[in-house]
């Protein structure tokens, strides 16, 4: 029993360490991103926090469409650049970062015009100038976490999130205290500030490790620009994976109102707790599968297993705690937002389909024709949640959203059973997979 036991360890060791790097920066980020979300409610008035909560997901979406598909393509080359890692990082984030920028500007001055709720983004040049570096900031951040954990180096990525989490958090309580004009705007710079103190605490730590680390880190702009087709399908691909997702607050403020959307976004949040696990797995599955395909058949059924058994557990709670849970930020969200956190926690199911679906077309080098039907998906979830949105308000938006999913997940579900269906293989491939993955012994040295 004992040495079944060191074996799986060592089997599946790397895989549920990285896994567990990014649950805990959820369950970090969620602790004191609920404490955040609190002290708004209580502090700001709800057309404030709906304000708040539609710059902090348009920020996110934007920043999730400025990563140009690099954090993903990063995790999978990296193994492959040695010697130049660091040089490729740097090229990576600087280019982001200039994106950010000019698509958040981009935005503060021009969607607005479509929605009078939006209108605090651009009431002054400093607004529009703020909403414009929080993009380019949290789209920085977003490539750097996933670059942390394709270089095996998730005790990083979640000190990095842990000081975000923080940081935003004693901000957002000193503006509340000693402000007397407290916009949706104030709530939303304490966030960039949020992102820029982690920013600069980890640069900083990289700067300590000596000037040698410096040199390596001047960005190769070639080597970036031949990962360029690459790094199209991978952007896409995630563009049509996440985008619908944070689109939804969006939605909910164009469609309907932002006190409504106040209430929609703290559900939406509070559902995010049944995801982290089956995300946090399939994400681990992809870091490690990439360098070793023939591992993949057997750690997605790991992974599946695991997250089918959270995602269980986690509906079972929000579905006789979700009043509870929401009554914490005050009456008017319980009462708005209970079946929405309902069905939006049960879309993890099929949404677990779905991410499995789109990290094994990304091992098996098949995301070109993964588009297609990724697009479709986008457009229905989408159109089923407008449509839902209209006839049934937040409720109504969250179910046609789930029913969307599902018909993905449907559609989806002969390519993710035939990858993970055991099958029998030679006794000396069995033993490969009980060796290190690469990326534990070429993992570059830039933050150890």
């Amino acid at each position: 029993m004992r040495t079944l036991l060191y074996r799986w360890i060592k089997t599946n060791g790397i895989m549920l360490f990285n896994a567990g790097s990014l649950v805990a920066t959820f369950i970090v980020k969620s602790g004191l991103g609920f404490a955040y979300w609190w002290v708004a409610a209580r502090q700001f008035s709800p057309e404030a926090v709906g304000v708040a909560s539609a710059a902090v997901s348009a920020m996110t979406l934007l920043g999730t469409f400025c990563m140009l598909g690099l954090g993903t393509l990063l995790i999978r080359e990296l193994p492959r650049q040695p010697g130049q890692e660091a040089a490729l990082i740097s090229a990576a984030l600087l280019t982001v970062a200039f994106a950010g920028a000019c698509i958040g500007l981009l935005f503060a001055l021009g969607v607005p015009s479509l929605s009078t709720n939006l209108q605090p983004l651009r009431t002054s040049v400093p607004a529009v100038a703020l909403f414009a570096i929080g993009v380019s900031l949290a789209t920085v951040n977003l490539v750097l976490d996933q670059v942390l954990i394709g270089l095996l180096r998730g005790d990083l990525q979640l000190w990095r999130n842990t000081l975000f989490a923080g940081a935003k958090l004693v901000a957002l309580t000193a503006v509340g205290f000693w402000l007397s004009q407290r916009g949706g705007m104030t709530i939303y710079a304490t966030w960039a500030l949020g992102d820029a103190i982690s920013l600069a605490a980890l640069a900083g730590f990289a700067i300590l490790k000596g000037k040698q680390i410096l040199r390596k880190s001047l960005p190769k702009w070639g080597l970036l620009r031949k990962l360029g087709p690459s790094a199209l399908q991978h952007h896409l691909l995630n563009l049509l994976l996440i985008g619908p997702n944070f689109a939804l607050p969006l939605l909910v403020t164009v469609l309907i109102s932002a006190t409504m959307n106040a209430w929609f976004y703290v559900a939406f949040l509070v559902a995010d707790v049944v995801y982290v696990v089956p995300q946090a797995l399939v994400m681990a599955l992809y870091a490690v599968s990439s360098a070793q395909p023939h591992v993949l058949a057997r750690k997605a059924r790991l992974a599946m297993s695991l997250a089918v058994i959270t995602c269980a557990l986690a509906n079972a709670v929000l579905l006789f705690g979700s009043r509870q849970l929401l009554e914490l930020f005050g009456p008017g969200y319980a009462d708005q937002g209970v079946w929405s956190l309902r069905f939006l926690a049960l879309g993890a199911f099929p949404f677990l389909i779905k991410d499995l679906y789109i990290a094994i077309c990304r091992i098996q080098d098949r995301i070109a024709k993964a588009l297609l039907p990724l697009t479709g998906g986008a457009i229905l979830e989408l159109g089923l949640a407008a449509l839902g949105a209209r006839l049934g308000g937040i409720s109504g938006l969250s179910l046609g959203w789930l029913i969307a999913v599902c018909i993905e997940a449907v559609l989806m579900s002969r390519r993710v059973y035939k990858t993970v269906r055991p099958i029998s293989m030679p006794a000396d491939q069995d033993q490969r997979q009980l060796s290190p993955h690469p990326n534990e012994a070429s993992a570059i040295d830039i933050y150890r």
